[in-house]
């Protein structure tokens, strides 16, 4: 912290599909500004759940290490965490607390405590509490207060919305980033991150639902009158549209995931009619030929699943007439075409994009603005709120920050330093030599796995019978 006038706070987003590192800071009008960007593909998580720890810590070993080469003069230490997955629960809690000095006025310490003494609520054998979200306080018989701090009385109340989950599970993504190297200052709800990525105070106070569509989970939070009402995590996304295009066409996996990516559509009505994809055939088989249109079916079936899930949230709280701000579509997911006319058409109410860029400093490649990446934006924003409220100190020797040009000369060579004050923007042609880099150490592996399997194999023919995933280290 002696070395920056603000902290660097770097959100990680550890999804089914991708791991994202972003660093960022506030400038001097309160926007962001990218010092670093880092991505890789996600290996052992599955439906936002970690399970296979090692796999998933090299997925986040990488991501960092692309965004310290985005920026070598960036020294990351602590991180904040984005979760999710099909463990997720929320609750509705009331609380209250009988002050003891009467008259004083009610102070931030009486407010807090209030809320640590829903940290001692009852839950299922195996849970904890990820985040307590006051909705809205009451002091002695005067209802609907939404800042207590200030006022005199001797009861203070509140409703709260508790988020849970589970305690492995949790721990298990603590795991991933503790053997990584790195301190987790907190962990946060995915579409909370997202909220605050995406939305104003105009959506909150209108209403709104933030539907986050990410690799494995379909993320949730319902805001009205200013005022977090639900959360939720559907276990259906990204993952379970390439599937149903490999169950339905008969593709591999890969041929699914990148027929979705350039050619799918949400709605069938947007699909180009007579328009054929040619995909090539196995060894010796030949080339087969899908059009757009049966693949806008596959995806719009399971598309229109999903929101029909969002819709049930939005009803099981009574708010399916009060979202005046309809419902913003965020996530890997809303890169989909014709995603907001079906989500109109399914849920009757108004729809639309959610992109980080509000929050964004001009000037940066127009790939950081994407909604796929808003919960790491999310989660920057959050480090900045725990900053600026005095709730987290960022300083010490585990505070990220920028070293010297002199001492990234020490540690190693680097062919291009941009100046301290200046954000890194990302390469134009970072996205290729990622997914460059991502071929060649799917290859070494494969190579690596294959030495293994055959030198297992020797005197051992039997298991010439058991299953073999090339992509998956033996153990």
């Amino acid at each position: 912290m002696n070395r920056n006038d603000r902290p660097i706070i770097v959100g990680l987003d550890i999804g089914t599909t991708k791991v994202v590192a972003i660093a960022g800071r506030k400038n001097e009008f309160g926007k962001l500004e990218i010092l670093g960007f880092g991505r890789a593909d996600s290996e052992g998580v599955t439906h936002g759940v970690v399970m296979n720890i090692e796999q998933c810590v090299q997925s986040v070993e990488l991501a960092m290490k692309r965004c310290l080469e985005n920026n070598p003069r960036l020294q990351i230490n602590e991180v904040y965490v984005g979760i999710a997955g099909r463990h997720i629960k929320s609750v509705q809690l009331q609380g209250s607390r009988v002050r003891s000095n009467v008259d004083s006025e009610i102070s931030k310490e009486d407010v807090e405590k209030l809320l640590q003494d829903q940290r001692r609520s009852f839950l299922p054998s195996g849970d904890q509490i990820i985040d307590i979200i006051a909705q809205d306080y009451a002091v002695d018989n005067i209802a609907n207060i939404k800042d207590p701090v200030g006022m005199s009385g001797v009861k203070i109340s509140a409703n709260f919305h508790v988020i849970t989950g589970d305690t492995n599970a949790i721990r298990n993504i603590k795991r991933c980033v503790d053997r990584s190297g790195l301190r987790t200052c907190d962990i946060m709800l995915q579409p909370l991150a997202s909220a605050a990525a995406v939305i104003s105070n105009e959506d909150m106070e209108a209403g709104v639902a933030i539907v986050d569509i990410g690799g494995g989970t379909t993320d949730i939070a319902i805001f009205a009158d200013s005022i977090l009402r639900h959360t939720a995590v559907i276990p259906y996304a990204g993952v379970n549209i390439t599937n149903d295009i490999q169950t339905g066409l008969r593709v591999l996996k890969s041929q699914a995931e990148q027929m979705k990516v350039q050619f799918g559509a949400a709605h069938v009505s947007g699909a180009p009619a007579n328009s054929y994809i040619t995909i090539p055939g196995l060894r010796g088989l030949p080339s087969k030929e899908v059009t757009i249109v049966n693949l806008a079916h596959i995806i719009q079936a399971r598309m229109e699943e999903i929101l029909e899930y969002v819709m049930f949230h939005i009803r099981q709280v009574g708010l399916e007439h009060k979202l005046n701000g309809g419902i913003i579509l965020t996530g890997g997911g809303a890169r989909l075409k014709h995603i907001t006319q079906l989500t109109e058409l399914v849920t009757g109410l108004e729809a639309r994009i959610g992109y980080p860029n509000e929050h964004l400093a001009g000037g940066y490649n127009e790939a950081l603005m994407s909604p796929m990446y808003s919960t790491c934006i999310g989660l920057i924003l959050r480090g900045y709120d725990d900053y600026e409220s005095g709730s987290k100190e960022f300083a010490g020797e585990v505070a990220n920050y920028l070293r010297d040009s002199d001492e990234v000369n020490n540690v190693q060579a680097m062919a291009v330093v941009q100046p301290a004050e200046e954000p890194v923007a990302v390469a134009a042609g970072a996205a290729a030599a990622a997914a460059q880099a991502d071929s060649t150490e799917k290859a070494n592996r494969k190579q690596d796995n294959m030495r293994q399997l055959f030198a297992r194999l020797r005197g051992k023919f039997l298991d010439l019978f058991e299953d073999f995933d090339e992509d998956k280290p033996l153990e």
